[in-house]
């Protein structure tokens, strides 16, 4: 795919999505890090139905780091991996206190020191948090890249690496939030809406309903 249909993507995508925002409610970089880390195999919106409660009752990282684990799962444990998650967000926010005291970091390589938090979640934080150009690579970006034509690849750190290569920079943040809007809304996973799609001209999808 050349540079001229990236930016052909870009600008059709820009007419569909012109403002769009994270799904995740959120106040500040914490709060972030923690939806983001639940977010994982959940929906944004029984996340953001947890996070109304649990961000009442914690409030910096040192609340999280001093949580009694049983009682914080239980508190989380309709977002699914809720043990796993608990730990994890736990865990990170010992480091943030022990490492950073109390503050989230605004680096890839710091963020990635922290227990829990892979590439995709601190390119959320990165880029919703402190609005430094970034791309995450949920499921919905990495399919509808893949379907696009734009990469060839399953495995998210090299779709990341292939998109920043491809993608201007400014239009990282704006790339990662509008085509997860589409894949949620027309490139679904089981059932795409080819018909009603933007970017079917674009498509290199070979499995595309035709029109």
């Amino acid at each position: 795919m050349t540079i001229a249909d990236i930016k052909n993507i870009i600008n059709l995508l820009l007419k569909k999505y012109p403002h769009p925002k994270i799904a995740l409610k959120f106040n500040n970089p914490m709060e972030l890090l923690v939806a983001t880390i639940l977010s994982a195999q959940c929906t944004d919106v029984r996340v953001n139905g947890v996070t109304e409660r649990l961000f009442n009752k914690y409030k910096t990282a040192k609340d999280y780091a001093g949580a009694d684990l049983k009682t914080f799962e239980q508190e989380i444990r309709t977002t699914g991996f809720y043990k796993n998650k608990a730990k994890m967000i736990i865990n990170a926010a010992k480091k943030l206190v022990s490492d950073f005291g109390g503050k989230i970091p605004s680096t890839m390589e710091e963020l990635t020191t922290l227990p829990g938090v892979g590439r995709k979640t601190a390119s959320v934080v990165l880029s919703a948090g402190f609005n430094i150009p970034a791309i995450a690579v949920d499921t919905h970006v990495l399919r509808v890249s893949n379907r696009l034509g734009i990469v060839k690849s399953e495995d998210p750190e090299k779709i990341e690496m292939q998109l920043r290569n491809l993608i201007p920079e400014d239009k990282w943040i704006f790339f990662t939030l509008s085509m997860i809007l589409h894949g949620r809304e027309t490139c679904k996973a089981k059932k795409p809406l080819c018909k009603e799609c933007v970017l079917y001209k674009q498509c290199k999808w070979p499995e595309k309903t035709k029109e």
